[in-house]
């Protein structure tokens, strides 16, 4: 990953609306979720989530299919997995073998805290 997609990434990521729904993609793998369930959930408008999804769709952290007149997005692990290799891959000037118990800690684990409810804008 380059540092210009990096920032586009974070960009995407900058908005709580976005962060939340991305979040909830996550949680929702691998089957995803369509539009309406996503809205529903994050109480926000239809129109409001759109313009959201179609900002993580082009930072390339989710896609979207159509499944009749609904589209089902999920969100891309493997950019979030990028995004991590890219954060990382100097560790420890560029000797992450030496930093081995200090990147066993970021793992894929439960947030402890209640998710928030982000309001429409």
């Amino acid at each position: 990953m380059r540092s210009a997609d990096a920032s586009k990434v974070f960009e995407a990521l900058s908005s709580a609306v976005r962060l939340e729904t991305f979040r909830l993609l996550v949680r929702h793998e691998p089957t995803g979720l369509v539009a309406g369930e996503i809205a529903t959930a994050l109480g926000v408008t239809p129109a409001n989530l759109s313009f959201h999804l179609k900002t993580l769709t082009h930072a390339g952290l989710v896609a979207v299919t159509s499944e009749g007149r609904f589209q089902r997005y999920r969100a891309l692990l493997p950019a979030v997995q990028a995004l991590v290799a890219f954060l990382t891959d100097e560790c420890c000037q560029g000797h992450p073998e030496q930093c081995v118990d200090a990147l066993a800690s970021v793992s894929c684990r439960p947030a402890k805290t209640a998710r928030p409810r982000v309001a429409a804008k």
